[in-house]
């Protein structure tokens, strides 16, 4: 009798071990998703080119539309210039409504980026339709290739060229097109940045 109860009391220890050991799997999981969902935002950053709307709650004569000039600053009405490039939307409107709040009492300021211009990228060389194109999604070097028409009859695909400023320097990074087809090696597949020339000869 008391050998079935020793029993029925570490069976008892099992499953609450058991239950224990999922509970605390559960919970680390609900944990670390708000970190997989962060993972993959990030600020949009302003730059030269970019067209913003500056709305100002009940501030009509203030609200407009603005450009941010090669200097890096946009104009407003009452404040004169402001420095915008670098900032995100967000952190550009509390620098606003700080700068508003010297003359208008508790101003609600909110920027919208209406017209992303500043992150381009160039392709040029022997390409069906070298030009300036615009980064609004990732792209890769081969996606940049196709959406430029791809390669001209003569083009030396394994002498590509992106031409990237870094610090004030251009740094050379090259693709051979013909080697990675042919090593199948999908991490060689270049990510394009803002700013990037793709030469190819």
């Amino acid at each position: 009798m008391a050998g079935g109860k020793l029993l029925d009391w570490a069976i008892c220890l099992i499953i609450l071990s058991i239950v224990l050991v999922c509970a605390g799997e559960f919970s680390s999981c609900i944990a670390a998703e708000p970190k997989q969902k962060d993972a993959g935002l990030s600020e949009y950053v302003i730059g030269v080119g970019d067209v913003l709307e500056v709305s100002v709650w009940n501030e009509p004569e203030i609200s407009k539309s603005v450009f941010v000039r090669l200097d890096g600053k946009i104009s407003l009405p009452l404040i004169g210039d402001v420095f915008a490039r670098g900032a995100s939307p967000e952190a550009l409107a509390r620098q606003i409504s700080g700068a508003l709040s010297k003359l208008v009492s508790e101003p609600s300021v909110t920027v919208t980026l209406t017209d992303s211009r500043s992150k381009i990228y160039y392709v040029l060389g022997q390409i069906i339709k070298p030009g300036e194109y615009r980064l609004n999604t990732p792209v890769t070097i081969l996606q940049a290739i196709a959406r430029a028409g791809g390669f001209g009859e003569w083009a030396k695909k394994e002498k590509i060229m992106i031409v990237r400023r870094s610090h004030d320097q251009d740094q050379i990074i090259n693709f051979d097109y013909e080697k990675f087809l042919n090593d199948n090696d999908r991490a060689n597949n270049i990510s394009v940045m803002a700013g990037d020339t793709i030469v190819v000869p």
